[in-house]
C-alpha cells in the first residue's frame, strides 16, 4: 500500500511498509477535511470609450447647387474641409432644386432633379474616394437643403439603416417628388405610381411643410433630421408657434437651428440683406454674426429653452464659394465656423445620435478650441444637452474650462493663403440662466410667446476669474442656490463689454454692412469683410437643464 496516502488535502500519518496496516491513534474516526474552493476573481472587462471631441459642418454646397457660381467641385470642397481645415465630419447639402451640373462642373444635357444628381454623381464619388483610402477615416454623407413651403431653407438628412445606400437615395428621390414642384416626368413612372398611391404631393403651404415632417417621422423616425437654416434671414420666415409646432410633431427630427449662420464673407454678414435697408428690421439682422433668434438674450431660443425643449444651436459654413470676381460669399468648411461635437463618431448614424444628445458648441474663428461646461448638484453632474436634478435651495456649481489655439485661420490678403498668425483671445464668458416653466400648449396664448423674461447673465467671467489648470485649460466656477428649475448656457467673445459698434453692456450689436457701393475695390472690400469677421468672434454652448425638486 502506498505510504503517504493523500486523501483530499489531508496526509494520513502512520504509514508503514507496503504490508503494514494503517493505524489511527485512539481508534477515533477521522473526518476528512474538505478543501474550500475559492472561485477565481472575475475581472470585469475594461470598457474603452472612443468618445471624443470632433469638429464638423452640416451645411456645405458644391457645383450641383447652381448658386455656387460654378466655382466649387465636390473634390475641392472635400479637400478644403478635411485636408486644409481638419474637419472630422461633414454633410454635403446641395439645394433640392434642379441641377445643371455634375460634380466637376460639366454642364448636363438637361437639368435633373438634385436627388438624381446625388445618386448619379455625388454619392458614387464620395464612396469611391473613401474606398480608395481618401478620407476613409472621415464621416461624410449626402443630405440636401430644401426650400420649405412658405418658410425658408431646411437641411434634410435621410440616412435609413444604411446611409447613402440605394434605399437612402430612393428616399431622397421620393421626398423631392412629394414635397417640391418637380414634375412627375422627372421621375420613373413606376415610382410615381407607387408614391401617388401612398401619399399626396404637397409643396405650397405651411400645412404642406408639416406634412413633409410627418412623412419623415412616419417613414424614418430615427434615421432622419431636419435643421432650420438661417431662420431670420428673410422676414417672417417662421413664427415661434410654428417652430414649436414642428418640434412638437417630431422632436427627434426637428431639434437643431442654425443660429450661427454661414455666408459670413458676404457684405451683409450671413447674407442678411436687411442690413442694407434704409430702416433695417432688427429681427432680420445678425449680431456678432449670429441670427437674432439665438443672439438676443431672452429671445426666441431662450423662450424655447424655457420649456425644456431639446432644440440645439449649431454653427455652419453654408459654403458656396469664398470669392469669385467682385463677389464674395462664405468661408470654406472648417475655416471660420465649426461645430465641436462630443461622441463616438464613426458613421452618419452615430453622428446623428450625438447631435441629438446635444453635447455640442459652435465657434467662429476658433475663439475656443475646447470647452468643458458642467453643472453639479448633490445628485450628480450635467453637461451640455443633459437633464439633471437638484434639491431645492442646495448649491449648484457651474464649472467652465476652455482652451484657445495659438492661432486661427485669419489670412491677409484674402485668398493669399498667408496666415496672419492671429491668436484668438477670449475677453469674457457669460453664464446665462433662464427659468424652466414647462411646455406651452398649442391653442393657448403662451404658444406664441417669443421671449423668456427670466433670462439673465448670472455671472460674467473674465481673466480675473479663470486660472490655468494642470490640463492646460483656463478654469473658473460659479455657485448659486437652486431656487427654481433652470437651464444654463454659455456665450463668449473676444469683444469687450462696451465696444463702439460691437457691444453694449455685453450684448452684441447689429453687424455693419460693407457694401460695394461703399468699398468699390473688390480686393479691399474682401479684406475689410474678413477683418470685420475676425475682429468679432463668438462661441455659444448648448444648455444644461436643471430640474429642482419642490420648486
Amino acid at each position: 500500500m502506498l505510504c503517504n496516502l493523500l486523501f483530499g488535502s489531508l496526509l494520513l500519518a502512520g504509514c508503514g511498509g507496503s504490508n503494514d496496516p494503517i493505524v489511527v491513534s485512539d481508534a477515533k474516526p477521522v473526518t476528512p477535511v474538505v478543501p474550500v474552493v475559492v472561485p477565481p476573481t472575475v475581472v470585469p472587462p475594461v470598457v474603452v470609450s472612443n468618445e471624443r471631441w470632433t469638429v464638423g459642418d452640416l451645411h456645405v454646397h458644391t457645383f450641383q447647387s447652381d448658386d455656387t457660381q460654378q466655382t466649387t467641385t465636390l473634390d475641392q470642397v472635400l479637400a478644403k474641409a478635411f485636408t486644409t481645415y481638419g474637419l472630422d465630419w461633414a454633410a454635403i447639402s446641395d439645394h433640392l432644386r434642379v441641377s445643371n451640373y455634375d460634380n466637376n462642373g460639366n454642364r448636363l444635357p438637361a437639368a435633373i432633379p438634385f436627388s438624381k444628381g446625388m445618386a448619379d454623381y455625388q454619392v458614387p464619388r464620395i464612396k469611391a474616394l473613401q474606398a480608395a483610402g481618401t478620407y476613409a477615416d472621415k464621416t461624410i454623407f449626402a443630405a440636401f437643403e430644401w426650400d420649405m413651403p412658405t418658410h425658408d431653407h431646411a437641411n434634410i438628412g435621410i440616412l435609413t439603416d444604411t446611409p447613402m445606400s440605394a434605399a437612402a437615395l430612393k428616399a431622397a428621390n421620393q421626398f423631392e417628388y412629394l414635397f417640391t414642384n418637380r414634375a412627375a416626368s422627372d421621375f420613373l413612372p413606376a415610382d410615381v405610381a407607387a408614391w401617388n398611391a401612398a401619399d399626396t404631393k404637397a409643396f405650397s403651404t405651411h400645412a404642406d411643410a408639416m406634412a413633409a415632417i410627418a412623412w419623415l417621422k412616419k417613414n424614418y423616425p430615427e434615421t432622419s433630421y431636419m435643421q432650420i437654416n438661417h431662420p431670420s434671414r428673410n422676414l417672417g420666415s417662421y413664427t415661434i408657434a410654428q417652430l414649436r409646432e414642428m418640434n412638437d410633431l417630431a422632436p427627434r427630427i426637428m431639434f437643431s437651428i442654425e443660429g450661427m449662420v454661414g455666408n459670413q464673407m458676404e457684405p451683409d454678414r450671413g447674407g442678411y440683406t436687411q442690413a442694407s435697408a434704409t430702416t433695417p428690421n432688427p429681427v432680420a439682422l445678425t449680431y456678432g454674426g449670429v441670427d437674432y433668434l439665438v443672439a438676443t438674450l431672452g429671445g426666441t431660443w431662450d423662450a424655447l429653452l424655457s420649456e425644456g425643449r431639446h432644440i440645439w444651436n449649431v454653427a455652419d459654413s453654408d459654403y458656396h464659394f469664398k470669392t469669385n470676381g467682385a463677389n464674395s460669399s462664405g468661408y470654406s468648411p472648417g475655416e471660420y465656423a465649426k461645430n465641436h461635437l462630443w461622441g463616438e463618431i464613426k458613421d452618419p448614424k452615430s453622428l446623428l445620435a450625438a447631435m441629438r444628445g446635444g453635447k455640442v458648441y459652435g465657434t467662429y474663428g476658433d475663439l475656443i478650441s475646447a470647452l468643458d461646461f458642467r453643472v453639479t448638484s448633490s445628485a450628480g453632474t450635467g453637461e451640455m444637452g443633459s437633464d439633471m436634478t437638484a434639491k431645492l435651495n442646495e448649491t449648484l456649481t457651474v464649472t467652465v474650462r476652455f482652451k484657445s489655439p495659438d492661432r486661427n485661420n485669419y489670412e491677409f490678403q484674402v485668398g493669399s493663403g498667408v496666415p496672419a498668425n492671429l491668436k484668438p483671445q477670449v475677453d469674457h464668458i457669460d453664464i446665462i440662466a433662464g427659468n424652466i416653466t414647462g411646455l406651452e400648449v398649442a391653442g393657448t396664448a403662451g404658444y406664441s410667446r417669443a421671449t423668456n423674461p427670466s433670462t439673465r447673465v448670472v455671472k460674467r467671467l473674465t481673466a480675473s476669474d479663470w486660472k490655468l489648470d494642470a490640463d492646460g485649460y483656463y478654469a473658473a466656477s460659479y455657485t448659486m442656490p437652486a431656487t427654481t428649475s433652470t437651464y444654463f448656457r454659455l456665450r463668449g467673445t473676444n469683444q469687450g463689454v462696451n465696444v463702439a459698434g460691437e457691444t453694449s453692456n455685453g450684448e452684441p450689436l447689429a453687424d455693419v454692412s460693407i457694401k460695394a457701393s461703399v468699398v468699390t475695390d473688390a480686393a479691399t472690400r474682401f479684406n475689410a469683410i474678413n477683418a470685420r469677421n475676425y475682429s468679432d468672434l463668438w462661441f455659444y454652448s448648448n444648455p444644461v437643464f436643471v430640474k429642482v425638486g419642490g420648486a
